[in-house]
């Protein structure tokens, strides 16, 4: 009899050991597209709960989520080097892992080739137009649109440190590294999604209507929104820290223009005193 328990104990461990196997989860590969800006954004480390160190890092749209810039670490494309200023179209091969280290990325990136590498110069803002009230801004046709929104809400708190906060009590980088974070809300089943892509409909220019003065100011729309400090200008945000206070507000707005200097959409936002 134990001569034929032995090889059955065997064949029951090999199956039971096969299917084990069969149960275990592999990682996901596959070859994407993806569009790396010209522009930097910034990221922060897991264990930087407080978002208190922000780091710089690329910034990427990947075919599979084409809607927003993501951050991403410099470094992370195995085999890709990243030079400020130059834009990509990359094919990468990316890899899901069924089991992540613990702190870290759940996928890993490897180069691909390299489609397009194009630097990008920055273009003067023309000043051909002199521009005094809001009503002598123009809209581009089929505008005023619903296309742009600013993440985390329209109010952002400041303290008389300096310290800027989403009103859910998420802190931003410093004020010369934050940005006001503009993200493209339109859906992708509207009927003229496809037609609003298109650079007529590109935010690439903002208007800037300050509470504290008359003047209207074009300032440069970065590829996730412009720099906080370019909206609110140093004198100003001193004017916040220093001269207001707790709970006074003001009330900002933002006219999106495309590369022709027309009006696409306007959004507001109000900077609160803590």
């Amino acid at each position: 009899m134990n001569r034929f328990i032995i090889p059955l104990f065997t064949f029951i461990s090999l199956f039971w050991t096969a299917c084990n196997d069969d149960d275990k989860p592999t990682d996901i590969v596959k070859e994407i597209a993806m569009s790396v800006s010209s522009e930097t954004g910034i990221m922060y480390a897991p264990s930087d709960t407080d978002k208190e160190h922000p780091i710089e890092c690329m910034l990427i749209k990947t075919e599979d989520n084409f809607k927003e810039w993501q951050p991403l670490a410099f470094g992370a494309i195995e085999g890709f080097t990243y030079e400020r200023g130059h834009e990509y179209e990359l094919r990468v091969k990316r890899t899901i892992l069924a089991n992540p280290p613990m702190d870290a990325p759940d996928r890993t990136y490897t180069l691909v080739s390299i489609l397009q590498d194009r630097l990008v110069t920055e273009p003067e803002i023309p000043d051909d137009k002199e521009i005094q009230s809001e009503e002598d801004i123009e809209y581009e046709e089929s505008c005023p649109i619903n296309k742009y929104a600013i993440a985390m809400g329209k109010e952002l708190l400041v303290d008389s440190e300096g310290n800027i906060r989403y009103n859910n009590g998420d802190r931003l980088p410093s004020y010369d590294m934050a940005r006001l974070w503009i993200e493209n809300i339109l859906p992708k089943d509207d009927p003229n999604w496809i037609d609003l892509q298109r650079i007529p409909y590109m935010a690439t220019y903002i208007y800037v209507l300050s509470p504290l003065t008359d003047e209207i100011r074009l300032i440069r729309n970065g590829s996730s929104g412009p720099m906080f400090k370019d909206v609110v200008p140093e004198d100003e945000f001193n004017h916040i820290t220093g001269s207001m206070q707790a709970g006074e507000e003001l009330h900002y707005a933002l006219i999106l223009a495309n590369v022709y200097k027309l009006g696409l959409q306007k959004l507001e936002f109000t900077l609160k005193k803590q």
